[in-house]
């Protein structure tokens, strides 16, 4: 009698859609990390399953980010629960730092959060029913792919800088002329900002997490109290980025001018032309690099996520607003100004930006036309800027007055087609959050 009600309750919920879709994405998500760890081992280096199991026991690579995934789950709890987690967190850093400093290892903290973390799985998994189960579960899988994402993008970089050993920059460079070469324009500017300039859009560079999370704790600040998660927030366009671009990076291997072009790309580079003299229009052809370099300009992920920083602060307080116009602007200018991308790399990070928003955001409206037509849309012009810039970059040198207002009538096009679109369906669809001048009912407690 209980394998019978064991088995029809199982068959109920498999026949739930979003059962089903979720079931789909962590199976996909598993299989993906695991076909990372084997390219990771084919050429010599523990992929991102093995570092992250090793972290539980040995020196974790970035303690603030595993805090930070820490953080993201505890806002399914109540403040009394984040209180003692966080303390558990800290004393269980403590120890290994002590026991570290024993056996003369190398000192970092990040291991309690990790323990926390793995600790409300298993109180989730074994403990909870129901939506409180749900709910934790939830909180444990974004705090751990966030931390996993980081693993897979670093697994990333190691495999393009093995795979690839030859890099597009030229093609890319001429491509640039188009656009004015902004990043040789934008390198003189900052440095002749002095260092003042170029240690604020340092920090405002390495630092876009924070931005982020400032963003998405806002947008998940109601979780605990309303149970539930928001339809969509920041978190997952930022996984979703981290996770897809890095293959476009095998596709489109580029490694940046200050690389190809500037004094860091030594022997490999072209000349050291950057940022003082604009490369001439030749032929490009493609050219071996270092297994050193990441090749990890096309597109330009930090365009990506500023980007999605800043449309997720469009809703927030007007401070919020704010620092995500500035961060966005401060991290193009970065980007740019240390000859870290080309101007075409920042075009086609905003298009796939908009393109994968476009994908994810307002799940209740399904797939219907017009979503359809909007990713498509973005997909379009992302593939065709990259054949541009491919097969077509001599081309846009020779006639910038063409090419340039066309690329950038790409992008125009497609921020306007993503916010005429987003806005029908915000017009049509309920909030996600409770408004404040509704009143509220007590919820019950739900056991736990």
């Amino acid at each position: 009698m209980y394998s019978q009600l064991t088995q029809r309750r199982a068959t109920d919920l498999l026949r739930q859609p979003k059962v089903v879709l979720w079931a789909l994405v962590g199976i996909f998500a598993l299989g993906f990390m695991i076909a990372v760890e084997i390219m990771s081992r084919h050429y010599g280096e523990p992929g991102p399953l093995t570092n992250q199991v090793r972290e539980i026991i040995f020196t974790p690579k970035s303690g603030p980010l595993l805090y930070a995934g820490l953080g993201l789950m505890l806002i399914t709890v109540s403040w009394r629960d984040r209180f003692y987690s966080l303390g558990a967190a800290l004393a269980i850093d403590v120890v290994f730092a002590l026991v570290r400093l024993v056996v003369d290892a190398k000192q970092n903290f990040g291991n309690g959060a990790l323990w926390v973390l793995l600790g409300w799985a298993a109180y989730a998994a074994f403990r909870c029913t129901g939506r409180r189960r749900t709910l934790l579960l939830k909180g444990v899988g974004l705090g751990l792919l966030l931390v996993a994402g980081r693993k897979v993008g670093d697994s990333w970089l190691l495999i393009t800088t093995m795979s690839r050993p030859r890099v597009l920059d030229q093609f890319v460079a001429a491509a640039d002329h188009a656009l004015g070469d902004p990043s040789w324009l934008m390198g003189r500017a900052v440095r002749a900002t002095g260092s003042v300039g170029a240690h604020v859009l340092d920090y405002v560079y390495v630092q876009l997490a924070v931005a982020a999370v400032l963003v998405a704790l806002y947008q998940l600040r109601n979780v605990a109290r309303l149970r539930r998660f928001p339809s969509h927030h920041l978190v997952r366009t930022f996984l979703v980025i981290g996770l897809l671009g890095p293959a476009v990076y095998m596709l489109f291997p580029v490694v940046g001018p200050i690389f190809a072009y500037g004094v860091d790309g030594g022997h490999y580079a072209v000349a050291n032309l950057w940022p003082n003299t604009v490369p001439p229009v030749v032929s490009p052809h493609w050219m071996d690099f270092d297994k050193l370099t990441p090749r990890n300009c096309m597109p330009s992920l930090h365009t990506a996520w500023a980007t999605a920083i800043f449309i997720h602060s469009r809703k927030a307080p007007r401070l919020l607003r704010y620092a995500g116009t500035f961060w966005l602007l401060a991290t193009l200018t970065a980007t740019l100004g240390f000859g870290y991308h080309y101007g075409t790399d920042l075009v086609a990070g905003a298009v796939f930006c908009l393109t994968i928003e476009a994908a994810l955001r307002s799940p209740e409206q399904g797939w219907g036309r017009t979503r359809i037509q909007l990713v498509g849309y973005g997909t379009a012009v992302f593939a065709a800027l990259l054949l541009m810039y491919r097969y077509a970059s001599i081309e846009m040198a020779d006639d910038p007055w063409l090419y340039g207002p066309l690329v950038i009538f790409g992008l125009i096009s497609m921020i306007w087609l993503y916010i005429r679109t987003t806005r029908a369906w915000e017009s049509t669809e309920a909030p996600d959050e409770i408004s404040p001048d509704r009143r509220v009912e007590p919820a019950v407690a739900l056991p736990r």
